[in-house]
């Protein structure tokens, strides 16, 4: 989607609009075509938020060469600061749900006053 999205800001400055959105919306449904199914199957074993996170971060891991080698971007450090946010959003995603903890094992007044004799 990258190139879909970007490249005819680039190839395509000089032509109408419409024409950088043909030629943009033709390479975007050859990628649907993919990312669709793969996405029906990767949602049977992992949960929705999980398939976002993969998608953000294939997309920032594709994004970044591209700005810099086809689009001749400069380099910059928030490529870095976003790559580790995402890693933190991967963690958090992927990481096992927090199991509540037991209460601690206190007797309620209840259960001492059944227990203790009453003399």
């Amino acid at each position: 989607m990258t190139f879909a999205w970007y490249a005819h800001l680039r190839d395509l400055a000089h032509r109408p609009w419409l024409v950088a959105a043909l030629v943009s919306w033709t390479i975007a449904l050859c990628e649907y075509l993919f990312q669709v199914p793969a996405n029906r199957i990767g949602y049977a074993a992992l949960s929705l938020t999980q398939l976002k996170i993969i998608q953000e971060v294939i997309t920032l891991t594709v994004f970044v060469p591209f700005a810099m080698l086809y689009m001749r971007q400069s380099w910059s450090w928030n490529y870095v600061w976003a790559a580790l946010c995402l890693m933190g959003a991967v963690f958090f995603v992927f990481r096992e749900p927090g199991k509540p903890q037991a209460e601690p094992a206190t007797a309620s007044c209840l259960e001492t006053a059944v227990q203790s004799p009453q003399g």
